[in-house]
Order: structure tokens, then C-alpha cells, then sequence
């Protein structure tokens, strides 16, 4: 039968992908470029080009200063008006006590007591009018 003499799905593929590989040229090394001429930390305003220190060749350390220098900006220290957490949302006009006791959370948490001891008094009323 013609099943029996096919090879296996995987050993056939497994084959092939040897055979790719074998015939494959190698990639060439390209000549890898010199890190850019940086120019010097004490002249970098915001306005500087900053690209050449965002190069791989650039140290991690001459980056961070550079970077450093870049975002000590003023420019750069204004809140965002839309962040949630950024503004002062301390301000503002308390809840009114009616209003509270008209939220169940508070209801539960802050008011237990006094509407505990508002049902004692309806269950002793209850009890005196019997």
C-alpha cells in the first residue's frame, strides 16, 4: 500500500528542516558602527538633541544622566489635570449628617448604635403598651 510507504508526518518534516538548515547560507557580520560623538553633560539644555545617548553603544550610566538632565526640566514636573490621584481632593464640602445616614454603608458601620438603641426603645415601648 502507498500509506505504508509514506514516512512519518514528523520525521519528515524534522528532515526537512535539517536539510533547510544545511543548505542555508550563513548571515553575513556586518561591521557594527562606533557609539556616537556625545556632546559634552554641562552643555545639554531641553532644547539639546538627545538621541545619541538613546544608542546601544552609549553606557547605561551616561544614559541615565543624560536623561537626568533632560527631565529636570520644569516642563516636565506639571501634574496631569486628568491623573487620577494627582490632584488635592481633600477640599471640599463634608457630607451632610441626613445624607449619610441615608447610605447603607454608613448605616451598617456608623450608625449601628444609634439604630440599635432606637429599636430597643420601639421593643420597650411594644413591651409598656402590652
Amino acid at each position: 500500500m502507498a500509506a505504508e510507504d509514506k514516512e512519518a508526518f514528523l520525521s519528515r518534516w524534522s528532515r526537512l528542516k535539517l536539510d533547510q538548515a544545511r543548505e542555508a547560507p550563513l548571515p553575513e557580520e556586518k561591521e557594527e558602527a562606533p557609539a556616537p560623538a556625545l556632546p559634552p553633560m554641562e552643555s545639554l539644555t531641553p532644547e539639546s538633541d538627545f538621541a545619541p545617548f538613546m544608542h546601544p553603544k552609549v553606557a547605561d550610566a551616561l544614559r541615565r544622566v543624560a536623561l537626568k538632565k533632560l527631565f529636570a526640566d520644569p516642563h516636565f514636573s506639571v501634574p496631569d489635570p486628568y491623573e487620577a490621584y494627582s490632584g488635592d481632593w481633600t477640599g471640599g464640602d463634608p457630607i451632610s449628617e441626613e445624607l449619610l445616614k441615608t447610605l447603607n454603608q454608613a448605616r451598617t458601620v456608623l450608625f449601628r448604635e444609634e439604630e440599635e438603641q432606637k429599636k430597643k426603645e420601639e421593643d420597650a415601648r411594644q413591651v409598656a403598651a402590652e
